[in-house]
């Protein structure tokens, strides 16, 4: 085999792996947020979980993609993990779909679909179609890559080192630490698969030795969730040991079957061609170990959960860290299938704690003016401080997706989000500045009038009011805008109104040159609060969502 001939199996296998991933982020940018919705109502069924998840997985011709969804969504608290039973199981379903279309020949049809989807891409405006044109494109680069290493291993026949290798996988245990070791390597059981059917094809691997590589290949798939689930939560790291239990359990009872019954035999003499036995072999394994292990899927999730206890976590006092977001990356690959509707979830549960924090600030700093004590306003600080190291990792979070989000309605979402936080962490400064004021009224003994105090008593209502209005659960719709406009539109009204009273107070000597400077800051902080609020919901609105 000539140095041509060995690159041209690792060219197929690139664009096969890149047509995979051009059909993952097709149908990642066509359905968006709609995934997230008919994963929450579909997978409550076990059968329904199991045949959406079958689905999806056909569709991106991936189990990988699938499962590094499921461990997302699972982290991210979108799912349960009695859910991600059903819909890991579906992607094992799913995936036996690409060695089908293999052993079918229906990579004669890859040209057609590649035309029609760059058609679609390049001569077709419509968003939708173009997301369906990406589909269409991956399929056919995905088959011609399968075609292109079929091709280049041919030669492998003639070599007699490499006969001599793979003669060893008629070995249970050796095929099937080959089969997990390979797959692992590529990252892509649908690939190595096709690779072990283009071997067998050429007459290099005997069926009886393929089946054992197969049975690794499926547990070798599993290191690419495996990997997506570095740094998750424990609930997602579950997910993942679910995927290897349900793998390696299959992996046990076949290689038995196949060892003490003529599974094989019976598989050669009733289908007609290599391609098509391992094809066969690969639906029979997956359909098997599922309608085996759906009645227990539930005792899965528990054995996943006695495997990976509960842990205290240990946190160092002050440590500043976020708590739902977690890296983009998975496996080394930014973004993937489902990152829009796992992402918008955790950025909005992240700006929703930054909020809540930026609420007991506002809080806590009018209630210290009013008392004029200092003593909680160590607890202002140390907030305000979490939510600036809040706001510059969202910030930089958002600005790397940003890049890679290719649904419109997840990137608008996106792209508000970041702009919510920094108006949340203006609303902070502003808090911040009225702990700075009652530092002043107790370092200098200034005190404001009675009825000073009690406007800055109905300012810290509405304010108040304004803020947890944000946090309610109810954003997004028009009428809920117009309320927050109006809670505004209040706040200006009363620093006007407070502003004429200030000056009748001045007029009559009622309040000191001191006490007078820092109303009229107070009142500019009031209004600016109410400002930042007015600017959340606005986004809020745009994005048709809540905090």
């Amino acid at each position: 085999m000539n140095v041509l001939e060995f690159l041209g199996v690792f060219g197929g296998l690139a664009l096969f792996l890149h047509g995979m991933q051009m059909m993952s982020s097709g149908l990642e940018a066509a359905a968006g947020g709609r995934m997230k919705a008919i994963l929450e109502r579909l997978t409550a069924n076990r059968f329904l979980g199991v045949l959406v998840g079958a689905l999806i997985t056909a569709a991106v011709q991936s189990s990988s993609a699938t499962t590094v969804m499921v461990v997302g969504f699972v982290n991210a608290g979108i799912m349960t993990l009695n859910q991600a039973v059903w819909l890991i199981m579906g992607a094992n379903v799913g995936t036996t779909i690409t060695g089908l279309l293999i052993a079918l020949d229906v990579g004669a049809l890859a040209p057609v679909a590649a035309f029609a989807g760059v058609f679609l891409m390049v001569f077709v405006k419509e968003a939708k179609l173009q997301h369906i044109g990406q589909i269409l494109a991956g399929l056919g680069i995905l088959f011609t890559g399968m075609d292109a290493m079929s091709a280049a291993m041919a030669p492998l026949r003639e070599v007699p080192a490499f006969l001599r290798l793979m003669s060893t996988l008629s070995n249970p245990l050796l095929g099937i630490l080959f089969g997990a070791a390979f797959t692992a390597l590529i990252q892509s059981s649908s690939a190595s698969v096709g690779i072990l059917q283009s071997l067998a094809a050429g007459g290099i691997v005997p069926f009886s030795g393929a089946v054992y590589v197969l049975f690794g290949q499926n547990i070798g798939t599993c290191i690419t969730s495996v990997l997506a689930s570095l740094g998750t939560s424990r609930s997602a790291k579950r997910a993942t040991c679910i995927h290897l239990l349900f793998n390696v359990i299959g992996t046990v009872v076949f290689t038995v079957l196949v060892m003490v019954f003529p599974i094989t035999q019976l598989i050669e003499a009733a289908v007609p061609s290599p391609k098509a036995e391992i094809a066969v072999m690969h639906v029979i394994f997956n359909l098997a170990t599922t309608a085996m292990l759906l009645p227990l899927g539930n005792n899965l999730a528990r054995l996943a959960t006695l495997l990976l206890p509960d842990q205290e976590e240990a946190q160092p006092a002050g440590e500043l860290r976020l708590a739902y977001l977690t890296p983009i990356t998975a496996g080394g690959k930014e973004g993937g299938l489902g990152v829009s509707a796992i992402v918008v979830d955790q950025l909005r549960n992240e700006l929703h704690r930054m909020l809540e924090m930026a609420r007991q600030n506002v809080d806590t700093s009018f209630k210290a003016v009013l008392d004029r004590d200092a003593a909680p306003l160590d607890r202002v600080e140390q907030r305000e401080a979490y939510i600036d190291f809040l706001n510059q990792e969202i910030s930089r979070y958002v600005s790397r997706l940003i890049a890679i989000e290719t649904n419109e309605q997840g990137s608008q979402t996106v792209s508000s989000f970041f702009t919510i936080a920094g108006n949340i962490e203006r609303i902070a400064d502003h808090a911040d500045n009225l702990a700075g004021y009652t530092r002043l009224l107790v370092g200098k003994e200034i005190t404001f009038s009675p009825p000073a105090r009690e406007e800055i008593g109905q300012m810290r209502d509405v304010t108040l009011r304004a803020v947890s209005a944000l946090l309610s659960g109810e954003g997004g719709t028009a009428e809920w805008l117009s309320q927050v406009a109006q809670l505004e539109q209040r706040i200006d009204d009363m620093t006007r109104s407070f502003r004429r009273n200030q000056l009748d107070r001045m007029q009559a000597g009622a309040c000191s040159a001191e006490a007078c400077i820092l109303y009229s800051e107070l009142l500019t902080d009031f209004e600016r609060i109410g400002d930042h609020v007015l600017n959340i919901a606005e986004e809020l609105a745009k994005a048709r969502t809540t905090l």
